[in-house]
């Protein structure tokens, strides 16, 4: 089911269509089931045997989906870094374009069907891995499994995390590639027998073909399906639950709870003006937040263990500024519960600090974390002279963001008296990271809180797209979640990664959830780096034997020529 080697314009014109297809697939268009058709016209797209031209492919095909994906990056900065990343995140694709072509010339790879499609999708996932490590950290935006949450195949999570979504997604459209391929080849061939005459002797042929082709998509359904059946923690209770006295609050699954609950309010304070970004409205941005506290203090007073404030809801830090300090001992006095404060920290020695800070009402600070992973380019500037050259945005980042060492956890003291309850604190772009993620819950997280501030970028798909990260890993951890952000989307979130509350774009809110707290460990959180050093080992194998396997044949068919001169007598 091998496809003909199709001509250069029509790999071209492959590309840039598929690029677009993947874009679709993840918020806010979020149209799912398209990476499926992505990966396939981007299978058809490399078809060419020839490593630098589909080099080129895979980078077209990357830069059309990375450019539309990441224009949050040209809302938050200007053209030539928006661009810039979109670039460097292409040219991964453009390696993996490259890699295929050697990878497939393996002689137990090459015209096997299935084989060929299995090849694919972990050569794919290997690439995908390796761009969500380097360079700088890496950067794991746009992988297949964040536009899979909330569908049967992004179960696969809480069997083997990102690694195994990735690799089903891309082994499904590798797999629809190839029967789409075997149709076309039995239409060919049943149209070259009646032309031949000879439809009875073209006859086994074509039904070999379309059989073959039939199994495929067989096959890549099951693969999409087949993650219905694991034993994802999934709710009955889940959803708005009014209260004797009127108000909702939402319950996150609290009959899946093995620890008890945790009851959390969130505090969605907005800033003043959409574009300008929290660092602009400091003290807005704080009152802000100080205030939807008092809203949920009129309800919900001593009824709550902890309010949940996004990244940057102080920038201010407290620890240094008597008045914050002051307010915040206030809020948390009349909700009567500590709160959990996204602030800066500018130690002496220079740089700062992205911290959660837990502040408890006439205590101050009694759990911290600090950001372990800042975002290059937006959090601190590598190589930032070199970079000056380029473009004046890096002169924005004016004191560098330090990464914190501390482990991803904050303890919440029990309102009731019951010891302490363990938070997972992911800081905004660090729910991308899964070992990040995967730290806290091996770290005894029962619940996780991802802080974000979205502001800066303005009404794209940035914050929906984070969203999306937040229920794959509330599925990789099994563990209940709360996105809460400055302006928007702050989310409620199942273990099984389902929705119950979230908010609007530039608004100012406050909800309450009740979060089963959970200590049970899923198999992608004990199976840690190996689901994602087993696909690298096996793409860095399979590349080799390609190459092997090519210099080989090159030998014997030198060895060929030179045995049929030596015949002929020349």
């Amino acid at each position: 089911m091998r496809l003909r080697e199709p001509s250069r314009l029509l790999t071209l014109f492959l590309a840039v269509p598929g690029g677009l297809l993947l874009w679709s697939a993840f918020p806010d268009a979020g149209f799912w089931p398209a990476a499926f058709v992505a990966v396939a016209v981007l299978y058809w797209a490399l078809a060419r045997d020839d490593a630098w031209w589909n080099l080129l492919m895979g980078f077209l095909f990357g830069l059309a989906f990375f450019l539309p994906h990441l224009w949050w990056a040209h809302e938050s900065t200007e053209t030539a870094p928006w661009v810039a990343l979109s670039a460097l995140e292409a040219l991964f694709l453009g390696a993996f374009g490259a890699l295929w072509t050697w990878a497939r010339r393996a002689p137990f790879v090459r015209r096997r069907g299935w084989r060929l499609a299995a090849v694919f999708a972990v050569l794919f996932v290997a690439v995908e891995q390796w761009r969500a490590e380097v360079p700088f950290g890496g950067f794991p935006w746009g992988r297949l499994a964040w536009a899979m949450a909330g569908t049967p195949t992004g179960r696969a999570a809480w069997l083997g995390g990102t690694v195994a979504v990735s690799l089903l997604v891309a082994f499904a459209g590798a797999l629809l590639a190839l029967a789409v391929a075997g149709l076309v080849r039995a239409v060919r061939i049943a149209r070259a027998a009646r032309a031949a005459g000879a439809v009875t002797a073209g006859s086994a042929t074509v039904r070999s073909s379309a059989g073959r082709a039939v199994g495929a998509l067989a096959l890549g359904a099951v693969v999409v399906l087949v993650p219905l059946v694991l034993p994802v923690p999934t709710s009955a209770s889940a959803g708005p639950v009014e209260t004797p006295e009127g108000d909702e609050v939402y319950d996150a699954g609290s009959d899946l709870a093995e620890d008890g609950q945790l009851w959390a309010g969130a505090v969605q304070g907005n800033v003043g003006e959409p574009g300008l970004g929290a660092f602009a409205n400091r003290a807005e941005v704080l009152n802000n937040h100080l205030e939807g506290t008092y809203v949920l203090a009129e309800d919900y007073a001593g009824e709550l263990d902890v309010v949940l404030w996004p990244e940057n809801g102080s920038d201010l830090d407290p620890l240094t500024a008597p008045d914050v300090a002051d307010g915040l001992d206030a809020a948390s006095a009349a909700v009567g519960a500590p709160i959990l404060v996204g602030a800066q920290e500018f130690p002496e020695t220079g740089g700062r600090y992205n911290v959660s800070l837990l502040w408890q009402a006439g205590q101050g600070v009694i759990g911290r974390y600090a950001k372990q992973h800042p975002a290059p380019f937006g959090e601190y500037i590598p190589l930032r002279s070199v970079l000056r050259v380029f473009s004046d945005q890096v002169d924005r980042v004016t004191t560098d963001m330090i990464a914190g060492v501390n482990p991803p956890v904050i303890d919440v003291p029990s309102r009731l008296g019951q010891g302490a309850y363990r938070l997972g604190t992911v800081i905004c772009f660090e729910v991308a990271y899964d070992e990040i993620v995967r730290d806290a819950v091996e770290q005894g997280a029962q619940v996780l809180v991802i802080p974000t501030n979205n502001a800066s970028f303005g009404w794209t798909a940035e914050s929906t797209q984070q969203l999306a990260m937040s229920r794959l890993q509330a599925v990789t951890t099994g563990r209940a979640a709360v996105q809460i952000s400055t302006v928007g989307v702050s989310a409620v979130i199942t273990p099984d990664g389902s929705v119950v509350r979230s908010t609007d774009l530039f608004t100012a809110d406050e909800f309450v959830a009740n979060l089963p707290l959970r200590s049970s460990v899923t198999p992608a959180v004990a199976a840690g780096y190996w689901p994602g050093w087993v696909v690298g080992g096996l793409a860095v194998l399979l590349v080799a034997a390609g190459v092997v396997g090519q210099v080989g044949a090159r030998r014997r068919a030198r060895g060929r020529d030179e045995s049929e001169a030596a015949a002929s007598g020349r």
